[in-house]
């Protein structure tokens, strides 16, 4: 019985202890967990319970806790309605230096996209051949990419008929010499009637011949490059000097020592740097707005960023209707980018001024294809500000201004973030993240 007793006298024990637990009174920020409890605030406590009074059965559902409005507890988003959109503090927009701006009226030169390659005219090549058949001799040291001049020697030809000419010329040289004097003589036989008229022509047809033969024979050698003008036994040669025939690159070597040379072989080719120019492909729907003189900005990818100018020169007058482009060829002005043939580039050629509506660059954001920018009231009094995005399309840029049209009109009352816009981006981002977990 005594036992029996005892345990009753326990179980009221834990109950009554229950019991004054879930009844007491919790202050605030005693760092109990209030979430799923009935707070219970004395009268005076500095509470406002205007709002917080409900009827157990007013039909409304409490959830499991009833708190005062303003009674600095977290509720998250319990009862708490959010603000929709974008919305920085002062201090925030202070911080990051935003600055409000309108709409500008600029001059802003439009282009036309086009792509194409460094190119050469027809007479920009040459071609180095044997002036004659003969032996390759002495050549010089050349590798394909050198700079060669004008009149260089490349290397020389080697052909015994080269000496045949050259004694033939010597020769006629000589007989010419000897038949005018005949000639002289003849003259001045007949003119003392002690002559004969025939003897006097066959000396002025054998004058004739023989100067035929000496101006053809020094034309041939002058040629090859032999001299006449100095031409004597002593200086007679054997082999003569392969030059190029114009400055420019070496962009293939075909010959070496000993080869035989034909003069319908090309031993090297030279590529001249002074006519490169730029071959562009312009899109059919484009081509009307092409002139003449139009300023070109260049650049070429794997040289990097560097931009180079050059103008409009000639517009194709063939059209590809595989790609449906015009050929346009530009000069190159101020500083050339280094020489290769068939360099890919990129290029903008600049159109006529015009008048546009346009915003500083950092002004506009783009995402995807989607581009926009930001507007806001700025009320200096404020302590949020809140931003809205209107869409935009953009066009030109230059200068630092970028034509736009915007796509729906602005807010009365509200200003273009002229910059900062970014940042107001980065944080609009990283709230969306931060809602999506």
């Amino acid at each position: 019985m005594n036992n029996i007793k005892n345990i009753i006298v326990v179980v009221i024990c834990l109950s009554f202890s229950l019991l004054t637990s879930c009844g007491q009174k919790h202050t605030e920020g005693d760092g109990h967990d209030h979430g799923k409890e009935t707070t219970e605030h004395a009268e005076g406590d500095g509470h406002d319970h205007g709002e917080e009074s409900h009827a157990e059965d007013d039909g409304h559902d409490h959830g499991e806790e009833s708190h005062a409005e303003g009674d600095g507890h977290d509720h998250g988003a319990e009862g708490e309605e959010h603000e929709e959109g974008l919305h920085l503090t002062r201090e925030q927009t202070e911080t990051i230096g935003l600055e409000f701006g309108e709409l500008a009226s600029i001059k802003v030169n439009d282009f036309v996209k086009a792509s194409g390659t460094l190119g050469l005219p027809p007479n920009a090549y040459s071609s180095v051949t044997a002036k004659s058949s003969g032996i390759i001799i002495g050549t010089k040291k050349f590798v394909e990419g050198n700079y060669i001049k004008k009149g260089e020697i490349i290397a020389y030809l080697e052909n015994p008929d080269f000496i045949i000419k050259q004694q033939e010329y010597l020769e006629s040289k000589a007989q010419l010499k000897l038949k005018k004097y005949d000639l002289e003589r003849q003259k001045n036989l007949v003119e003392a009637d002690a002559g004969v008229m025939k003897n006097l022509q066959n000396a002025e047809a054998e004058v004739a011949i023989l100067e035929a033969k000496s101006v053809g024979l020094s034309k041939q050698l002058a040629y090859l490059g032999i001299s006449t003008s100095n031409l004597s036994p002593g200086s007679i040669r054997q082999q003569i000097a392969i030059v190029a025939p114009m400055s420019g690159y070496i962009s293939r070597i075909n010959f070496h020592n000993g080869l035989y040379a034909q003069s319908s072989i090309s031993l090297m080719e030279i590529m001249s740097a002074e006519h490169l120019h730029l071959e562009l492909d312009v899109f059919e729907k484009d081509v009307a707005k092409i002139k003449k003189d139009q300023k070109i900005s260049y650049t070429i990818p794997a040289l990097g960023e560097t931009i180079f100018e050059g103008q409009v020169n000639v517009i194709g007058k063939e059209f590809n209707a595989e790609n449906k482009t015009v050929r346009i060829h530009g000069h190159l002005k101020g500083k050339k980018p280094m020489f290769l043939k068939d360099f890919f580039i990129d290029a903008k050629i600049w159109l006529n001024d015009n008048t546009a509506t346009a915003l500083p660059e950092k002004a506009i954001i783009s995402d995807g294809e989607n581009e926009f920018i930001y507007v806001a009231k700025n009320e200096p009094k404020s302590k949020e500000i809140e931003f809205q995005k209107i869409s935009v399309i953009t066009s030109a840029t230059n200068n630092g201004f970028t034509a736009v049209k915007l796509l729906d009109p602005i807010p009365a009352g509200m200003k273009i973030v002229t910059k900062g816009a970014y940042y107001v981006y980065a944080q609009e981002k990283a709230g969306a993240l931060k809602h999506e977990h």
